[in-house]
């Protein structure tokens, strides 16, 4: 328990109370919030109140009993004091007016609190806050120096000092509850069971302190906890009114802001495209294939009608992955090609390299199939059929050489194009149509059979 002392203006003695104070394993001892502080000064104003018991009987005035008397009577009195017509009439008294009464100062209570080992404290901090409370906190010079610059540079200004006032203070408990976080070893900890209003309070003052430990450890604090209804405005708020540009605050503000600027849309399609291409496992791809294709199908309704820059953005970089997987797919092609004529040559070297270079043949057809299909749900697939329909040696020379069960999701990619034209989903002019048909139509006869398993 501590003792504070409320001074009194009549002079007489002053009442000592008693607060009650907690003492952590670090030595804090935590004042009390503010709505104790309030309590406790209106307690005495309570005290000299009367607790209860009969009330005084209530007096009569002399105007209410003349109301009580007769009618008559009255009118009798009213005949009898009546002046005559032609008398003059008196002045008016002078009205006196009441003096206006002296205004109350309001009493100033003070609460002292202690930190760490109250023995060797140097220190002495005055907070005065709102209401008349008073808050002395009894400190050590080298602990504050360490831990705040607004401290360190009042501490260095009024050398040698042994008081510090702060006017006109805000939020005396969590500039107490602050203070007292210099003292602890780990803040983070002592952040962890706070609600996110708190903690920006005591950011806020931690900021104006000077108290880089505290502000990190608000920061992480926030950026690793949920913010719910206007706690998310607050947070950014709070954010951008700090002064310093080292505080870790960019990861908290990308939750809410877009980076547009530094990562445009089209980037992070490319990326994601290209990340769903160059995955080798088998399961992986499957699940992230038909996620991205779902992704599509919904946003390509509302998109398709509005003919939108970011719709043709994206149309713009689904056309360059399919390229570029058409070209590894010729490249792997001739590889295979010319592996099987140096076969007999060099069989244990050439036996690993066809298999490998067949799989990823697999790999590059299955990403063609994939991109033919988003673009043809985005009805974007006029210009992908003239490009198929002129790939005459990947149809004519190579496609041949490779083995059916590696080659047919080639034949899938025309399926999958000439689907398109007779649904309306892509719209070739004749001259295309025409060539695709000569071009893919007998490599696609060659694979019906596997086709249909």
């Amino acid at each position: 328990m501590a003792e504070f002392k409320i001074g009194r203006l009549d002079g007489q003695p002053p009442r000592v109370r008693n607060v009650p104070i907690a003492v952590t394993p670090e030595g804090f001892w935590c004042c009390p919030s503010q709505a104790a502080l309030q309590k406790t000064a209106k307690s005495p104003n309570q005290q000299g109140r009367p607790r209860g018991g009969a009330s005084p009987a209530p007096t009569i005035s002399s105007e209410k009993r003349a109301q009580s008397t007769p009618t008559r009577s009255r009118t009798h009195s009213d005949e009898q004091v009546c002046p005559p017509a032609n008398a003059v009439a008196a002045p008016d008294p002078p009205k006196v007016v009441p003096a206006p009464a002296p205004e109350k100062r309001p009493k100033q209570h003070k609460i002292s609190v202690g930190f760490g080992q109250l023995g060797t404290s140097d220190l002495k901090v005055v907070l005065h806050g709102m209401e008349g409370v008073a808050v002395k906190m009894i400190v050590h010079k080298s602990i504050l120096a360490e831990n705040s610059t607004f401290f360190a540079d009042r501490i260095s200004r009024q050398s040698p000092v042994s008081c510090i006032e702060v006017p006109d203070c805000e939020d005396v408990e969590i500039y107490v509850e602050t203070v007292g976080l210099m003292y602890c070893k780990d803040v983070k900890q002592r952040l962890i069971k706070q609600n996110v209003p708190r903690v920006l309070r005591i950011l806020k003052v931690a900021e104006s302190l000077g108290f880089r430990a505290c502000i990190t450890s608000c920061l992480d604090y926030l950026e690793a906890v949920p913010w719910v209804g206007d706690e998310e405005e607050n947070v950014v708020s709070s954010i951008r009114q700090l002064h310093g540009e080292d505080h870790r605050a960019n990861p908290l503000l990308r939750r809410v802001t877009s980076d547009t600027l530094t990562n445009p849309p089209n980037d992070t399609l490319a990326h994601i495209i290209e990340l769903v291409l160059k995955s080798s496992e088998d399961r992986g791809r499957r699940e992230m294939k038909s996620l991205v294709l779902k992704l599509f199908k919904e946003s390509s309704n509302g998109s398709s009608a509005n003919g939108s820059s970011a719709d043709s953005s994206c149309i713009t970089t689904l056309y360059g992955c399919f390229q570029n997987c058409l070209d590894s797919l010729l490249a792997l092609s001739r590889q295979a090609a010319g592996a099987d004529e140096l076969a007999g040559e060099e069989e244990s070297s050439s036996a690993g390299s066809k298999e490998q270079a067949f799989r990823k043949i697999g790999l590059e057809a299955d990403n063609l199939l994939w991109l033919a299909e988003i673009l043809s749900e985005r009805h974007a697939a006029d210009e992908l059929t003239a490009i198929w329909a002129s790939q005459t040696e990947l149809a004519a020379e190579l496609h041949p050489r490779i083995p059916v069960m590696h080659r047919h999701l080639v034949s899938c990619v025309t399926a999958r194009l000439l689907v398109a034209v007779g649904k309306g989903e892509a719209l070739p002019s004749r001259e295309t149509r025409r060539r695709l048909l000569d071009v893919w139509l007998p490599p696609l006869m060659d694979d019906y059979r596997w086709l249909q398993h």
